[in-house]
């Protein structure tokens, strides 16, 4: 049985009437009309639905719209914007980063809390950070060059 939630996306109250159960991602898509956050696998194992929830990057492909409660929700869309992109976004096209661009979601997603945590990472702790991402283009060498990029600007 649907249920009636507001959801705070990118600064944006959203009603939408899903059942509880409904993962966050069909949500997000299909009532709230984004094109990011993408569906990869279905089973939090890719990252690619990948979004924040309170600061906090969380698959959205696995977490039920019930659970997000009266969190804020930011997207890859409410990172930064085209006047005044997010570090990782400028460090993303200065690296040339993207190919079919399907997993940037998860990555810059992810990178952006952890550097929002981690101030000046070793690539090591970059490479544990970003593990269990998937990227089927092979651009993993050109994303670890724009997280260390973007480490630097917000540093």
């Amino acid at each position: 049985m649907n249920q009636r939630f507001s959801l705070n996306v990118n600064g944006t109250t959203h009603a939408v009437e899903v059942d509880p159960e409904m993962p966050l991602l069909y949500a997000l898509r299909n009532d709230v009309g984004l094109n990011n956050p993408h569906f990869g696998c279905g089973l939090a194992q890719c990252g690619a639905c990948t979004v924040h929830l309170d600061g906090q990057p969380i698959r959205s492909c696995i977490t039920p719209v019930s659970a997000v409660g009266d969190g804020k929700i930011v997207t890859l869309a409410g990172l930064g914007t085209p006047e005044k992109p997010h570090p990782l976004q400028t460090a993303y096209v200065e690296e040339q980063v993207p190919q079919c661009g399907y997993c940037i979601n998860g990555w810059i997603m992810t990178a952006a809390a952890f550097l929002k945590e981690k101030k000046k990472p070793s690539e090591a702790e970059i490479k544990e950070a970003l593990s269990g991402l998937k990227c089927r283009c092979g651009t993993h060498m050109a994303i670890l060059r724009a997280v260390k990029r973007a480490a630097e600007m917000m540093g």
